[in-house]
């Protein structure tokens, strides 16, 4: 991947500790003790913590005040941080594009730190992983993870690590289009939230198809891929999908647990945007065919 040739994002920070940030909800937001109930929770039922706070955050309205300005310094300069500035400006740039003509896109700022962060939906640890926080609108990364990816998922590449970084992106246009105001409301009504059929699921693999729609639109305009990029991003998706971790993890596959999608699912819908091109293809929400 030829990511040089990508415009750097000035929107790529580093975390300072988090201490000027406060939990969303309007005042209604978990405690301390909350927190690590949540992630007990959630690792002891194969479930990403930082999903849940997101729902938690996105259900209460996610209105809590977030003090940036102070709390944001720019992220240190190296090699990793280049290659995510270029990434993170190349989405801005498509999405910009795409929303030019329905009153403009407002881009998140991604957070770089180092073994846990606090966020508008609370504090995490860099084992759960890279994730987009609706309460703040911001992405939050631990580089280590795309060691971690090459390690213990042996997604190697680095338009795999793009590919992550756009998913997350993903979830900040979902939320933009309201998609995410949306699924929390039907998760309030009853509607099932986890399962193959699941509202995550879906979720999930329509931020796989807007990455893939991004992949589409920079290769036109930057001419950045090389040969077995794409290769290397649908062997990303297919690490992480949730029968391919479960049967590591257990030893078999709970279907009605999945909120991710199948490695198969997130292949077709990354496949299927970057195929297209076009945010329209992805409607997830209303097709029977995951």
């Amino acid at each position: 991947m030829l990511w040089q040739k990508g415009r750097r994002s000035d929107n790529v920070v580093s975390d300072s500790g988090g201490g000027a940030r406060r939990f969303g909800g309007g005042g209604r937001g978990l405690g301390i003790g909350g927190i690590i109930i949540v992630v007990i929770v959630g690792l002891l039922f194969g479930k990403n913590p930082a999903e849940i706070l997101q729902f938690l955050s996105a259900v209460s309205g996610g209105g809590g005040e977030v003090a940036t300005g102070s709390a944001d310094r720019p992220a240190a300069s190296g090699p990793e941080t280049e290659f995510v500035r270029a990434v993170l400006g190349s989405t801005e740039d498509v999405w910009n594009r795409t929303f030019a003509q329905s009153g403009g896109y407002q881009a998140p700022k991604l957070v770089l730190f180092q073994d846990g962060v606090q966020s508008a939906c609370g504090a995490a640890s860099s084992a759960v992983g890279p994730f987009y926080c609706p309460g703040d609108q911001r992405v939050y990364l631990d580089l280590t993870f795309f060691n971690e990816m090459e390690q213990k998922f042996r997604a190697t590449g680095e338009f795999a690590r793009a590919y992550v970084i756009a998913h997350e992106v993903g979830h900040h246009v979902q939320n933009l289009m309201g998609v995410m105001q949306k699924t929390a409301q039907l998760r309030a009504r009853g509607v099932p939230n986890e399962g193959a059929d699941g509202l995550s699921v879906r979720q999930e693999l329509q931020a796989d198809c807007l990455a893939g729609v991004w992949a589409n639109q920079a290769q036109k305009q930057l001419q950045w891929l090389e040969p077995g990029d794409i290769e290397s991003a649908l062997g990303a998706a297919t690490a992480i999908g949730d029968d391919r971790l479960q049967k590591q993890s257990r030893g078999y596959v709970v279907p009605d647990s999945f909120t991710h999608g199948s490695s198969e699912q997130r292949v077709r819908w990354f496949r299927t945007g970057f195929q297209s091109g076009d945010l329209r293809v992805c409607d997830t929400f209303n097709t029977q065919q995951l």
